[in-house]
């Protein structure tokens, strides 16, 4: 019996390298035609198949990387989240939360149009904004905010269980998200800079507007 020879580590390594690229190739391809065909036929005139046919692959390999189209555009949502996470944890210990907060959705907003483009992303929020997605996309930001969750209480040393304040402070961070997107979609200047800059912006007013009268804004 011949024995197969054992890759070398490195030549491993390569082809793990290399089954990935081709793995991010196919679902980039996947999404990028599943938006043309969303903005040409529509979201709901779209089949999985016409997807897989733009890109040549079989429907079986769609299904490897999403569940449903509803699955591959909130995986934008998905992604977002993720990048969120991780950046705020990345955070120095002496930031206050929001502080950390705001530099934290600045980086991750960096990498997810990085890596998927700012028109895709664009495309994504105004397709949610304007179908039945944008319940889900509610529903799943409320579904999957733990971990966000778990990094603000880590970051303050308090237990998310018994303290709101974690709870709390996802729940506005998702908020200013929410409003940074809606800017962004009614703005010239689409660019990621300016989707920061609104982020900002609300960011600036949370302590005033939970503290003290108000007074009209010129």
């Amino acid at each position: 019996m011949t024995v197969p020879p054992i890759a070398a580590p490195a030549q491993a390594g390569s082809d793990q390298g290399r089954r990935e690229r081709k793995k991010q190739r196919t679902r980039e391809a996947l999404i990028a035609a599943a938006m043309e065909l969303f903005a040409a036929k529509g979201y709901e005139h779209t089949a999985v198949h016409e997807i897989t046919d733009a890109v040549d692959v079989a429907e079986r390999t769609f299904f490897r990387y999403f569940a449903s189209k509803e699955d591959l555009v909130l995986s934008f949502v998905r992604d977002g989240m993720t990048a969120f996470a991780e950046a705020l944890a990345a955070r120095p210990a002496e930031e206050d939360p929001l502080t950390a907060a705001r530099h934290a959705f600045l980086a991750s907003l960096r990498e997810l149009t990085t890596r998927e483009g700012m028109p895709p992303y664009l495309s994504v929020l105004r397709l949610i904004d304007s179908t039945a997605l944008l319940a889900a996309h509610l529903r799943y930001i409320h579904e999957h905010d733990e971990r966000v969750i778990a990094v603000l209480a880590q970051r303050e040393g308090v237990d998310p269980v018994t303290d709101p304040r974690p709870r709390l402070l996802a729940a506005v961070i998702g908020a200013l998200a929410f409003l940074a997107n809606r800017d962004l979609r009614a703005s010239d200047d689409q660019s990621p800079q300016a989707m920061a800059a609104a982020f900002d912006a609300y960011a600036d007013q949370v302590i005033p507007t939970l503290t003290g009268h108000w007074t009209a804004v010129r």
